[in-house]
């Protein structure tokens, strides 16, 4: 451990020490331990990555942009739709004369069925009763017809025309046990599946939409068990069972999260290795370029995860690993993101000290022309520390976002290029390559949460948070000059 890393840590003990002193009734719980380890490991995550930049001299302002394009990314991905068994997309619609127009030969409508329309901007949503249905020809976009369609004879539609909606078949509720949480519906519903979900609708108004556990055929009807509270359904309502449609498996979406990633970070070191670009400039343009295509890929609109992963995909985020219960039912443990960054950490530190690879990466930042001179593939080594930090920025991205499960692209990721060159600093990196550690940028993360983690429990104004990063960062490339400075005089004087 060099004299940087030892001093920062001696800094992070010093910070324990006094906030245990100043607020220990805030400090030392659980839950603010707890918070303090996952800020840390998905801070530190990104804080590895830009070491490898910082490591060869360069520079990456980007990453909180791709932590906000990773994340709209992945919520793109792995979006869930959940659409009726037995639906019709709405062609036209005309209260006037009871019609709904629908493409296509729906076989599952039969006359006298109950059927729900919905989703329309101008007719009201309605329970109506199938009369009858005759074929018709819809027209093309070049004005021919030849297009099937088929005209629903309806009675109970309200409002006015309209050409957008959906129609759905909705089958009567014969029995509801509110304490085992089950219904019989008529029919049989052998297509439902766990996570698929029934929404129960009142003829005169009222919704009610739950999470099917399993289903059961009996006979003509099924009984199905619901996750939730059936207490406000009774034998009045009508049930539209709907399938759930996820984009995307979980695994698939990770990984093509981070391929993106990747593929960011081999642009990023083709352009300042081949083109020559300055990397200020390179990551400055990516940082305005990401966060404008992050918030036109979602319509500048939060999107998020909502509770569809809550026990697969959120624990990655947001669960722990319980080391002891209390008397009163509280737990403590380590979050689950500290052992991801325990692994990153360990693979970063033995790729940078025991490859090859790291070596030549500290080699090119001391000096780019003499490592090339040396027979060192430099363009290499810069692609790949750009391939690392970006890759890291998708996996915080990741993180970050099934953490807040809310992504705001406008804002989602803001500055936080600033606490990862922040930590890299601290913890020993040189902003002018050469030097650095994996040790001491984890080290130099936990300062900065824990200087976050001050702001909030000492009621500081947070107005000053950035104010403070800015006085880290100041006070971290001093250290490094005047250590630089003072090892060089004491060779001089050696000499």
């Amino acid at each position: 451990m060099n004299v940087k890393v030892l001093g920062i840590a001696l800094l992070l003990v010093g910070l324990w020490v006094v906030m245990a002193i100043a607020v220990p009734e805030s400090f030392l719980t659980g839950n603010n331990i707890e918070n303090l380890l996952r800020r840390t490991a998905m801070y530190g995550v990104l804080g590895i990555g830009v070491a490898f930049v910082i490591i060869t001299a360069g520079i990456d302002l980007s990453i909180g942009s791709i932590v906000c394009l990773s994340g709209c990314l992945l919520t793109i991905l792995l979006s869930v739709e959940y659409e009726p068994f037995a639906g019709e997309q709405v062609f036209a619609i005309d209260p006037e004369q009871q019609i709904i127009v629908v493409e296509g030969k729906p076989e599952h409508f039969q006359t006298g069925d109950s059927l729900r329309y919905f989703g329309g901007t101008k007719a009201r949503s309605a329970v109506v009763t199938l009369m009858g249905a005759s074929d018709t020809t819809l027209p093309e976009e070049d004005g021919s017809d030849n297009r099937v369609g088929t005209i629903l004879k309806v009675e109970g539609l309200k409002g006015n025309r309209d050409r957008r909606g959906t129609v759905a078949k909705v089958y009567a509720v014969k029995l509801v046990d509110a304490n085992a949480s089950q219904v019989l519906v008529a029919g049989k519903h052998a297509e439902l599946a766990e996570r698929d979900q029934v929404t129960f609708v009142h003829p005169t108004g009222g919704l009610e939409r739950l999470v099917v556990t399993s289903a059961e055929i009996l006979g003509e009807d099924t009984r199905i068990l619901l996750a939730g509270d059936t207490g406000a359904v009774s034998d009045e309502w009508l049930a539209m069972p709907l399938a759930r449609h996820q984009r995307m498996a979980v695994p698939f979406a990770l990984f093509t999260v981070l391929l993106f990633g990747l593929f960011l970070g081999f642009l990023h070191g083709l352009l300042v290795t081949k083109l020559k670009l300055q990397p200020f400039v390179v990551t400055l343009c990516g940082l305005l370029f990401y966060r404008g295509i992050s918030r036109w890929l979602v319509d500048d609109q939060t999107v998020g995860l909502g509770n569809e992963y809550d026990s697969s995909l959120g624990p990655l985020a947001s669960g722990k690993f319980v080391l002891w219960t209390g008397v009163e039912g509280e737990t403590f443990g380590i979050p689950y993101p500290f052992f991801i960054l325990v692994l990153v950490a360990v693979l970063a530190a033995v790729f940078l000290n025991k490859t090859i690879f790291g070596r030549y990466m500290l080699a090119l930042g001391r000096n780019e022309e003499a490592a090339r001179f040396s027979g060192i593939n430099t363009d290499r080594m810069t692609i790949i520390a750009y391939v690392i930090c970006t890759c890291m920025a998708a996996l915080g991205g990741i993180l970050f976002a099934v953490d807040s499960n809310s992504v705001a692209p406008s804002s989602f990721g803001n500055f936080f290029e600033l606490y990862a060159i922040a930590a890299a600093v601290l913890g020993g990196c040189s902003l002018r390559g050469g030097e650095g550690g994996i040790l001491g940028v984890v080290i130099g993360t936990a300062v900065m949460q824990t200087l976050y983690n001050l702001i909030v429990l000492m009621k500081i104004s947070d107005t000053l948070e950035f104010a403070i990063i800015g006085m880290v960062i100041l006070l971290g490339v001093i250290a490094d000059e005047v250590i630089k400075r003072t090892v060089a005089r004491k060779r001089a004087t050696q000499g």
